[in-house]
């Protein structure tokens, strides 16, 4: 009787009874984490969704426009999403100069346009940002507002004074009458863009370089310039891109031997009068765009760097 007591003891055990409920087949229920993961894929589903519409918007223009210039003239205004005959002859149409249309003489001066550009507005935009983001000076606040209010002026109102202001210097079809009015639309987002950057660069690095004995103008070349590399590289694209693209001043203030390629594109001629060479100004749109894209893609890690840059503090 007592060794039967001892073993219903030791049955009774904290130690057995533990064995049993480990040994119990109840689970644990897994509905928070199903919870948890629910909540992980939504947001993620959410976001690339937004990726695939942004992607589908802008690229879907881009996309048509090489598909037509790959087509055959006969086939311009077919509806099919992809070609099904490819050919170059619309490109050859584009780059040939028997109707009168010098694209490739319209790519130089947008290249020489667009660099003087932005060389000038660059130089010109970063000393305004280093003054406005490093200088206590009055009205520093007033200029602030004017280059903003600048930013802000429609650019059709401008067509008429600088129309009469350069054909009364005579600068009419020449280069300076396309750089100078481009300089001061690229200015205002050279200036905020690089303002923002140096405002947030620490005070502490260039405070060293003067006690260590460098100039003001030193500390800015050997200390903040190589800081705001990001910064300088993003502002260079942009103000590069918002040239190539500009359309409305130059169509006025151009001439056929200065004229850029957006105009030399809605100058295109066909076989005749009544002729729009649809697809050879695909063709033209393609050339003038892919180097755009594949210089945006090349370096867009740069480009979102330089944007960002400054955007969190420590």
């Amino acid at each position: 009787m007592a060794g039967r007591h001892r073993s219903d003891e030791r049955a009774k055990s904290p130690v057995n009874i533990g064995d049993e409920r480990a040994k119990s087949p109840v689970k644990p229920s897994d509905e928070p984490a199903r919870v948890r993961r629910r909540g992980r894929v939504a947001p993620a589903a959410r976001t690339y969704l937004g990726v695939i519409v942004i992607l589908l918007w802008g690229l879907a223009p881009f996309y048509w426009m090489v598909v037509t210039a790959l087509r055959p003239v006969a086939d311009t205004f077919d509806t099919s999403p992809w070609p099904t005959t490819l050919t170059l002859d619309n490109f050859r149409a584009a780059l040939a100069t028997d109707k009168g249309n010098d694209f490739l003489g319209a790519i130089v001066n947008s290249l020489i346009i667009g660099a003087a550009t932005t060389a000038v507005g660059l130089l010109l935009g970063v000393f305004t940002a280093y003054a406005l983001a490093r200088i206590e000076f009055r009205g520093k606040y007033l200029v602030t507002g004017i280059i903003l209010g600048a930013s802000m002026f429609p650019t059709v109102a401008l067509v008429t004074p600088l129309f009469q202001l350069f054909g009364d210097l005579g600068w009419i079809g020449q280069y300076q009458a396309l750089i100078i009015p481009n300089i001061s639309f690229v200015l205002p987002l050279t200036i905020y863009t690089l303002t923002s950057f140096l405002s947030d660069l620490p005070w502490e690095l260039e405070e060293a370089a003067r006690i260590d004995g460098a100039s003001r103008g030193q500390a800015f070349r050997l200390v903040i310039m190589p800081l705001a590399a990001p910064a300088l590289f993003t502002t260079a694209i942009l103000a590069f891109i918002a040239t190539w693209n500009e359309f409305m001043l130059a169509s006025l203030l151009s001439t056929e031997a200065t004229e850029p390629v957006t105009v030399a594109i809605a100058r295109f001629a066909g076989a005749n009068s009544w002729e729009q060479p649809y697809a050879a100004i695909m063709a033209a749109g393609t050339l003038v765009t892919i180097p755009l894209v594949i210089m945006v893609l090349l370096f867009q890690r740069r480009i979102v760097s330089g944007l960002t840059a400054g955007g969190v503090k420590s």
